[in-house]
């Protein structure tokens, strides 16, 4: 089972955090702000934070500028992800994409079975790599960003996560694209 290693050193990373929305701004943005809360109290980094509206070309070249920004290691969206015309975040991900994490949509829908039954089925969240950077899209609601963050995204971002996480083979993700 999973557990933290508390003799390795925890390694802070800088997360972006990117709302799509054709309605918040960032004072009723509550999806936006429980990321922002829950990355603080981890003792990482918010490197950035934007809302944009639903328009899947506009995504994808936010997703492609903190992709390309040194200082940003992972990017986080909520909202966008359901099954409605508008709902195009998942498209704009898998546009930028180098390789997508299948087990994250999984994973994520485990855990929200728990919580809202089967009502997870309209979920798309999705996670992915390009760029040497860790991307994942979740569902806009709070409970959604509590439930991505408590039960997948908070462990695999801590580097004493054991067995394994997101943060120690950050430094390989682009690895492929580097001279020999």
């Amino acid at each position: 089972m999973s557990r933290i290693d508390e003799s390795k050193s925890f390694i802070p990373v800088r997360i972006a955090v990117l709302t799509v929305s054709d309605t918040r701004a960032v004072a009723d943005d509550k999806s936006g702000k429980t990321l922002v809360d829950r990355i603080e109290k981890a003792g990482h980094t918010v490197a950035a934070r934007k809302i944009l509206r639903d328009e899947r070309a506009e995504i994808a070249d936010q997703l492609r500028a903190w992709v390309a920004d040194s200082e940003i290691d992972v990017v986080i969206s909520t909202g966008g992800t359901g099954l409605t015309g508008r709902d195009v975040t998942v498209e704009a991900h898998r546009d930028v994409y180098e390789k997508e994490m299948d087990a994250f949509g999984t994973i994520f829908t485990i855990i929200s079975m728990e919580k809202i039954g089967t009502s997870a089925v309209q979920s798309r969240a999705t996670g992915g790599v390009a760029g040497g950077t860790y991307l994942f899209a979740l569902p806009g609601s709070p409970g959604a960003c509590k439930d991505a963050w408590d039960g997948i995204l908070e462990k695999q971002l801590d580097y004493r996560h054991r067995p394994c996480n997101f943060v120690e083979i950050l430094p390989r993700l682009d690895e492929h694209q580097r001279r020999k």
